[in-house]
Parts: C-alpha cells; sequence; structure tokens
C-alpha cells in the first residue's frame, strides 16, 4: 500500500513538473512572438553581423564560410558577397571553408560554391580551400595552419549574420590578429510590389501595413531560431575555449 502511495505521489510529483515546463515555454513562445512585432530581432542580428567586424584594412585573404548544401540561400548570398568583395580587392587570395569527404572534390558543395563566384568574372587562380574543418572552430585552426607564416595578413571573413561575431573570435583564438567581416545580409522585395494593382491609394496604405506586419512577423520568428541558435552555439564555444 505504501508503495502505491508513493508511485501515485511521484507520479502528481511528474505532471507538477510537466505542468511548470509547458508554461515556461508558452511563456517563452508568447514572449517571441511578441517579439517578433518588433524591429529587435533585426537589430540583435545586426548587432551580431557588426560588432569587431568594420573592414580596418585592405584584406590579403578572403575567407568564405561554407553553409549548408549548395545550392541553397545561405550559400548563394556568401558566394555573391564573396565575388563582390574579390572585384574590390583584386590582389586578395579566396579561401573557401567548406567540408568535403576524401577523394570527392569535384562536384562537392567546396567546389560548387567555387564555381559559383568564379562564373561571376573571379581568376580561378585566386582560389585556395579548406576541405577538412567540420566546423568555425576546427576551419579556423586549419586555415592557421595553412597560413601560419602569414599570421599578420589581413583576413576578410564572409559569412551569414548571426555566424560573424562567432566567427571573428574563433580566428582570433586561432591566432590570427587581423580579422575584419562582411555579412550576407539578404534583401526583401519592396511591400508595394506584392500590392493588386489598381487599388486605390487608402487600400495600399492599409494593405501595406498587413504585407509588412505578416511578412515581417514569420522573419522575424526565423531570425529569433537563429539568433537562439548562435547564443548557444557561443557558449559552447565559449565552454570549450574557442573563444
Amino acid at each position: 500500500m505504501a508503495a502505491k502511495l508513493y508511485i501515485v505521489r511521484l507520479f502528481y510529483r511528474f505532471l507538477k513538473i510537466l505542468r511548470i515546463i509547458f508554461i515556461i515555454f508558452g511563456l517563452v513562445f508568447v514572449f517571441l512572438i511578441g517579439l517578433s512585432l518588433t524591429e529587435q530581432p533585426y537589430w540583435i542580428s545586426y548587432y551580431l553581423a557588426t560588432a569587431n567586424s568594420a573592414v580596418q584594412a585592405e584584406p590579403d585573404y578572403i575567407v568564405m564560410m561554407g553553409a549548408g548544401g549548395m545550392p541553397g540561400p545561405k550559400s548563394l548570398l556568401r558566394c555573391y558577397y564573396t565575388a563582390q568583395e574579390a572585384k574590390k580587392y583584386p590582389n586578395a587570395k579566396i579561401i573557401v571553408a567548406m567540408p568535403a569527404g576524401p577523394g570527392r572534390f569535384l562536384g562537392s558543395d567546396p567546389y560548387e560554391m567555387y564555381q559559383e563566384i568564379a562564373r561571376r568574372g573571379i581568376s580561378k587562380n585566386r582560389f585556395m580551400f579548406e576541405a577538412r574543418g567540420t566546423n568555425t572552430h576546427t576551419q579556423a585552426c586549419n586555415i592557421f595552419e595553412m597560413l601560419h607564416t602569414q599570421l599578420k595578413n589581413n583576413l576578410l571573413i564572409i559569412t551569414s549574420p548571426e555566424h560573424m561575431y562567432r566567427s571573428i573570435l574563433s580566428f582570433e583564438k586561432c591566432g590570427f590578429q587581423n580579422v575584419d567581416g562582411v555579412a550576407s545580409f539578404g534583401t526583401a522585395i519592396d511591400n508595394h510590389l506584392l500590392l493588386t494593382p489598381g487599388e486605390v491609394e487608402s487600400d495600399q496604405v492599409s494593405m501595406s501595413r498587413n504585407i509588412s506586419l505578416r511578412y515581417n512577423m514569420w522573419n522575424y520568428l526565423k531570425v529569433e531560431i537563429e539568433i537562439i541558435r548562435e547564443i548557444v552555439a557561443l557558449s559552447y564555444y565559449k565552454v570549450k575555449g574557442y573563444i
């Protein structure tokens, strides 16, 4: 009998803990929904993209960090920005940091990213590859080994906005002294282009606000997820001593 009472009490205690967990998750969800109706997610992402990343000197190496599969939205954005910076700094070498399987470089994601940049008018002789690292820390350390005799040269990191802060800290931790960055920000279509032709101007203003609210809310929710992921990654890197 005592054993049954103990099990019942344990069960109700479990339900109580579960209820508290659901309440906490509910409050967090409501908070994130409310935050997505403001511009704060953008500014947090903007801070991660620009803190310690201002370009202070002409780079000797442009390092493009890999981003998922190719083609993909983040990968294509990084290729576009890398090509733009390569045209701006024609003397800089380009390092594509993206893992590839042994003996499978041709047709791999880093090879496709290299092809995407090269077809934008960038000489193929300027490219170098770091295809062994599987995360930001190992990629930075491997590039450090590649350029260990040229540590005072300037690096320019190309990566997504939320990933920039951790990337620069990782490269500096590995021993590089001059690390700058350019974040691959995306752009949104003008809300007025989404409106139906022929609407009266007053309706256009109202619909423009609705469209802005609808699209911005979902975009900012995605940005919040990326920010949360990056905060967790920064905490992990700090604990491991990678930054």
